[in-house]
């Protein structure tokens, strides 16, 4: 997940320093993301991930580092693979 979201970044989210250069701690405020940028990469990860990120975890933090957001992300993609099985399951 990692991956696709330094792709995201990288696409998205102008930071003053190229995505590869960071680490996963790295503080992507501190390289340049901004407000705009932000709301950016959300939507953008929204897509790519096909997640939806609930409106009480779209904090400062979340997109503090690269880690912060997938550490974020991670049980919400796992409910989603649940939710799919499951609606799979019920049209057999």
């Amino acid at each position: 997940m990692r991956a696709a979201l330094r792709r995201i970044l990288a696409e998205t989210a102008c930071l003053d320093v190229p995505v590869d250069t960071l680490s996963d701690t790295d503080n992507l405020y501190a390289a340049g993301l901004s407000s705009l940028g932000t709301v950016r990469v959300m939507l953008a990860v929204e897509d790519a991930l096909a997640v939806e990120i609930p409106g009480e975890l779209i904090t400062f933090d979340l997109f503090q580092c690269i880690d912060s957001l997938a550490s974020a992300l991670a049980p919400l993609l796992r409910q989603e693979s649940v939710a799919s099985r499951q609606c799979a399951a019920a049209r057999r």
